[in-house]
């Protein structure tokens, strides 16, 4: 591409960027009427292309003149604002900031970041088109909500990287930011959980409720489905699908989880457990094509603390004790032994399980090896939830919540030859 066509393609860019963002102002309101702001869409229009000749100026080494291209634009978004300011109250300087944003994304247009400026023209267009959205949301935001995720914010953004890498101490050593991480992951699940129950409201059924309380724990959402059914209120085949959509969205966490903690296991155990997310997804939309009865709720699902901290940490503890459990099994029966120590922890925790799993890969462990303990874990994970609900379910909730889960443990057992062919 030449020269002058490559600068011609930039400023198309920065000005068609400006374009976008003046045609939702005046498609909205905001530029015509008795209150009507200094911007539409020529003005826009002009602003991005201003800020697309700077662009390209800076990019020949002409940044003085560059500069005053951008002080003249913004100069002109200044005292747009200040006459609004000037007419009476009740001026937010919306459109004012946009004019300044759309001015430096032809900036950037202009220096070659097409796709940076074009993205972020797109991303703006939207914001302004969803005020009216953005403000319903705000104003649902209480202080619980709030403060928890300021909470997150200071655990993440401080703690987080002050702490020490590790290992210290005997048995594998304790790893402070490792486990501080695992707290960050299960507070950070419970959290989105929260928010998303809060989202869905009273009545939409055990299907989606099952979904999200399986962020936490499908286990809990198992045993406590399973004695809800023996109350014979006839929603004993909503609360199997509740299940089923659990232990279904355990297969995804557990792949995040793995991506996040040790990217290089998740292709390898992507094959073990891909066959049983298939299936529970089968399963989960079966269950949503159902219509929920009227006057189901969340139930004690429902958690009034957002982050459930001390449940991370003690999550976090229990970690640190199955990675030593780990350590001696692989110490005294070899690879053997760890199997069927996968197979016992994936009975009571399987994120203890794939947290122990990563550990073992960064400590020079084999990749192969680790996700088909993961898979084993899933497996024995399957049994018991089975187990729970032959035991514990109705006869029509067993009905259907032991047909998915058998179904669910075969496809488990094709995952587990899937991965050893691999």
């Amino acid at each position: 591409m030449s020269t002058e066509l490559a600068t011609a393609v930039r400023l198309a860019v920065a000005a068609l960027c400006g374009l976008a963002v003046g045609i939702e102002r005046e498609w909205s309101g905001h530029a015509s009427g008795p209150h009507a702001r200094f911007a539409g869409a020529r003005t826009f229009f002009l602003l991005g292309l201003l800020g697309g000749f700077a662009g390209t100026l800076a990019d020949d080494g002409l940044v003085p003149m560059a500069m005053v291209f951008v002080a003249g634009g913004l100069s002109l978004a200044v005292a747009a604002y200040v006459m609004a300011v000037t007419r009476g109250p009740g001026a937010d300087g919306t459109t004012e900031s946009a004019s300044a944003l759309v001015l430096m994304l032809g900036v950037a247009a202009g220096l070659g970041h097409l796709v940076v400026a074009s993205g972020a023209a797109a991303l703006v267009v939207l914001v302004l088109a969803e005020k009216t959205r953005i403000h319903a949301f705000v104003k649902q935001i209480g202080q619980q909500e709030m403060q928890a995720a300021l909470y997150f914010a200071v655990l993440s953004l401080v703690f987080l990287p002050i702490l020490p890498e590790g290992p210290y101490g005997p048995f594998g050593g304790i790893r402070p930011r490792g486990l501080w991480t695992v707290v960050l992951i299960f507070s950070g699940l419970n959290f989105a959980g929260y928010l998303a129950r809060r989202a869905l409201g009273e009545h939409r059924g055990y299907g989606a409720t099952g979904a999200l309380g399986g962020l936490v724990s499908s286990t809990a959402v198992t045993l406590a489905f399973s004695r809800q059914s023996r109350e014979g209120r006839g929603l004993e085949s909503p609360l199997a699908f509740g299940v089923l959509a659990a232990c279904t969205m355990l297969i995804p966490q557990l792949l995040i989880s793995t991506l996040v903690l040790e990217p290089s296991l998740t292709p390898a155990v992507t094959w073990y457990l891909l066959p049983p997310l298939v299936v529970g997804a089968a399963w989960v939309v079966i269950g949503l094509r159902r219509r929920a009865p009227e006057g189901t709720t969340r139930g004690a699902l429902v958690d009034g603390n957002p982050l459930q901290l001390g449940s991370a940490l003690r999550m976090a503890l229990a970690f640190q004790g199955v990675l030593v459990v780990v350590y001696f099994a692989r110490q005294w029966f070899g690879d053997g032994g760890l199997l069927a120590t996968a197979g016992l922890l994936g009975l009571t925790d399987m994120d203890a399980l794939t947290y122990s799993m990563t550990r073992l890969v960064q400590t020079g462990g084999s990749t192969a090896f680790a996700a088909e303990a993961v898979a084993v874990g899933m497996l024995s994970n399957t049994l018991l939830k089975l187990t729970l609900t032959l035991t514990l379910g109705s006869p029509a909730f067993k009905r259907v919540a032991s047909t998915g889960l058998v179904l669910l443990a075969l496809a488990s057992l094709l995952g587990l030859w899937l991965g050893r062919s691999s």
